[in-house]
Formats: structure tokens, sequence, C-alpha cells
């Protein structure tokens, strides 16, 4: 039986949320812990974003949702900053070629305003067009945002956690939550082999965020996932498009988004598809067909065979329930605000945070970080904290001299294991060290396998890395957790 191990709070859930949750902890006097279920971070709906730090314009005036949006958007340039994650404010356009998208076009300025949002102004066809030619003709308005930022989701979170592990958060891994009880005033937690102690628990699982909750206490809303089906482009001759560009149809549904990322590639999404009871992350022919024309007549121009990847995301979907007999029926039309339920004393529960969910991550950990320090009575700021995490190296970055510099102190930073990204085995190992444990690990932290090969180039070297710096045989390495062997196995 394992020794109970007691803190002040513990962050259940290591994704973009519960990281963020637990670095603002830190710059309390306090103990923390963070319980992720997983063999790492960043392996759940946090590893499928479409990277858009959003401006407020979406949101509804007065709610928490749009305050924390409009908060978080002006000063992500200082967050990406302390953390050392790339950040470009790419602006965007909502786009309309008709008379329903040119209501939405004025209703998200309307609320724009109401918010507080800067930089907003309505164009014409014309000046839209003039802006992204390479849209289809027929521009009938536009909202442009000029605050629309992206960024790299993945770097975000991993950035996050290593900063709250630096700041003192003890963190357990491959420890799901399998019970969650109250004694007195303490909170006990069962996750994997351990048994923690704690005044206050922050729920953060994400899609089983609910299911956390009713460990301990009623139901009070529950996420219905959707899916969502993306595309990446590489742009080898330049960008199609320099803004973030939202597509509003004509007829109700789902429109286009288009997003130049931070490096250099185009990402097209999302379709828009039900879960159903247990969503899976493979792509659909339908909604790959959906983008393909989509983007087919949005941007007629766009060249579909630079497309590189094509991956699927599962999103929360939060609904009320109301409890009908023995059963638990959600309500007919879902949560759009940030739903944070406290149904016993010490415990937040954040169930089903969707869009902008990455914009307001840091700001949401800030406001739960300090009403549970309040709450167990330890509000007094850590003079210790450092809010700042050093960026790793990275030998593309930098001149020729910085370079030949890194490598003659380092020369596995001259050895390079991805071509297509430039990836050095001095950033492999290092990602490895900073706990990287499956080749989807490593490519999330530093790159291999995100170029035009996809990683039939380096896969093989990269998991010899792991293998070696792990101490463990090439058979046991995955590609992304349980379930993902990648040799041995059965039929082999």
């Amino acid at each position: 039986m394992s020794t109970e191990v007691r803190y002040d709070v513990v962050v259940l859930g290591g994704g973009l949320l519960g990281c963020f949750a637990a670095r603002h902890l830190t710059s309390y006097r306090l103990r923390c812990a963070l319980v992720e279920a997983r063999e790492d971070v960043c392996t759940g709906i946090s590893r499928s974003n479409s990277a858009i730090v959003y401006t407020g314009c979406d949101n509804k005036p007065g709610t928490l949702k749009a305050r924390l949006c409009v908060q978080a958007n002006r000063s992500f340039e200082q967050l990406c900053a302390q953390l050392s994650v790339s950040f470009v404010r790419r602006g965007s356009l909502l786009v309309s070629y008709g008379p329903r998208g040119d209501q939405v076009v004025r209703r998200k300025y309307d609320q724009g305003q109401e918010n507080g949002v800067e930089g907003l102004s309505i164009l014409t066809g014309a000046q839209a067009a003039a802006l992204e030619p390479g849209l289809a003709p027929g521009i009938t308005s536009a909202l442009l945002a000029s605050g629309t930022g992206v960024t790299d989701p993945w770097a975000l979170c991993y950035a996050a956690y290593e900063n709250a592990q630096a700041n003192g958060c003890q963190v357990y891994l491959n420890a799901p939550v399998t019970a969650l009880r109250r004694e007195g005033k303490d909170w006990v937690i069962a996750a994997g082999t351990h048994t923690l102690r704690a005044r206050a628990v922050l729920n953060c699982c994400g899609l089983e965020a609910h299911r956390i909750q009713e460990l301990c206490a009623p139901p009070t809303v529950r996420v219905i996932p959707d899916r969502a089906d993306y595309l990446v482009l590489d742009q080898p001759t330049g960008p199609y498009v320099h803004h973030v560009i939202f597509q509003e149809p004509e007829q109700k549904g789902k429109g286009l988004t288009l997003i130049p990322t931070t490096d250099g590639k185009l990402l097209l999404g999302p379709s828009e598809q039900p879960g159903g009871a247990a969503p899976h992350r493979a792509v659909t022919p339908e909604g790959l067909d959906f983008l393909r024309r989509t983007a087919a007549r949005v941007v007629p121009g766009l060249d579909l065979s630079q497309v590189i990847r094509a991956f699927g995301a599962v999103r929360p979907n939060p609904f009320s329930v109301r409890q009908e007999g023995e059963a638990w029926v959600p309500e007919d039309k879902g949560i759009h605000s940030f739903t944070i339920s406290t149904p016993c004393p010490g415990l937040w529960s954040l169930i089903g945070i969707k869009t902008p969910g990455l914009t307001c991550a840091d700001a949401l950990g800030a406001m739960l970080a300090g009403e549970a320090a309040a709450y167990v009575g330890k509000g007094r700021p850590n003079p210790d904290f450092d809010p700042c995490r050093p960026l790793p190296p990275r030998p593309r970055d930098l001149d020729s001299a910085a370079r030949r510099a890194l490598v003659q102190a380092h020369p596995a930073y001259g050895r390079v294991i991805c071509r297509c990204e430039d990836v050095t085995e001095g950033e492999i190992l290092d990602a490895i060290r900073r706990g990287a444990v499956t080749l989807d690990g490593v490519k999330r932290r530093v790159g291999p396998g995100l170029g035009r090969c996809q990683g039939s180039w380096c896969a093989d070297q990269v998991l010899d890395l792991l293998a070696r710096t792990l101490g463990v045989s090439p058979e046991e390495v995955t590609q992304d957790g349980a379930d993902s062997l990648l040799l041995g196995g059965e039929g082999t």
C-alpha cells in the first residue's frame, strides 16, 4: 500500500488548464502537486488545437469567458516572453459572402466593442480583398481584428508544466484517478499507485472532468464530445493567406478557418461532426471532403497537393444535466460560457472548457489558484517564484557563429536528425530529459516528424535515441503511449 502524501492543493489533469493552474499555485507559499493519468502531459484535448489566440469579439458580453479572453489576449506577448514560446499577432478576417454573413460580422463587431476589444474594424469587400487577394471574389464585408494571434499550443503547455516543476510543483505521471473522497476537511485522492491528501482539488481533466467529479458528487455538467478534422499544408512558396481567416457561410453550419501557423505552415479546419459515446481521433472521409471542398471554394488558388498531414481532434461540448428517474439527461442546449462547478467545499471542476480555452488557460489558472490558495489559508505570495522558463537550445534559430559555438560545446547539436525541420540530436536528447518518453512526445516538444516527410526519414533514429536514453528496448518505445507500440507485438 502506498504512503499517503499531503499537499495543500492537488491539480488533476496535465493539459493546458492543469499545467497553468499548477504554475500559478507555485506563486503562493503552499505545497502543490499535478496528477496526470498518462505517461506525459499534453496528451489529451490540448494536443489538438487550432492555436488561435482570440480577441473576445466572439463572446457574449458580461460573461466570464468574454472578460478573461479580452484580458488574456492583451497580455499574451508578456506570457509567451516569460515562457519562451512563439507568438505572432497575425490579425484575423471574418469574411462574409452575403446578407446572413454580413449580419454576423456586424454582431461580432458590436460584441467586441461592448467587450472592450481594441483594433476592430468593418471592411468592405474591396478592402478585404486588398488585404487577402487569394480569397474568392464576392466578399461583401469583413471584420478585421488586428489583435488575433497564433501560438504553439504544445510549446505553451510544456512551458507551463516545466515552469511549475521548476517552482516546486510535484508531478505524478501514469496516475489515473480512481477514487476521490472527502475526509473531514481534506480530500483523499487515489491516483495510480499513489494516495494523496489535500485541502483543495482542482479538477482539470478535460473530457474526463465530469467523471472525476462524479466520484464524489452528483452530476452537474457532462461533456458530450464533438469530432473535428484538420489538414496541414506546407507553404514552400510563401503564404496563401496572411491573416487568420474565418469564413462565415451563408447556410447555417460551420465555415472554414485558415490559420497561418507560427512555423510557416497552413492549418485548415475544423470539420464539425458528432463524437458519439466514445469519440475517436481518426480522420473521417466526410470531414476531409468537407475541408477540401470548402477550401477550394474559399481560396481557389490553394494548392491542396501541399497537404502533408491530416489529423482528427476531439473537442469538449458541455451540457447541464437533469435527473429523470435513475438517469441523468442532458439539457437541449449546450453551455457556451466557461463552466466551473464547486459541488463540494474545496473542489473546483472545470468541465467542458472549450474555445477560447487556450487563450484563457493562463487567466483561468491564475483565478483558480488564487481562489484555492485563499481557501486553504495560504494566500501569501511565494517570494522565490520565477515566472520565466528559459528557451531550450534551438540551433536553427541561431546565427552561424552562435550555432558553431553551441556545437563546439555540445557536439550533439551539430548532428541533424530531422532534415525537414532541421532538428538535431541535441534537441531530441534535451526533449527526453525534459520528459518525452514517446515519439509523439519528442515531436510535440522539438518537431521531428512535423515536416514534409512526416518522420519517414527520422522516426527510426528518434526511436533509437529514446530507447538508449530511457534504458529500454526499442520494442518498448511507443508512438503515443499504451497500445501504440512501433515494433514487436502481435503479428510481427
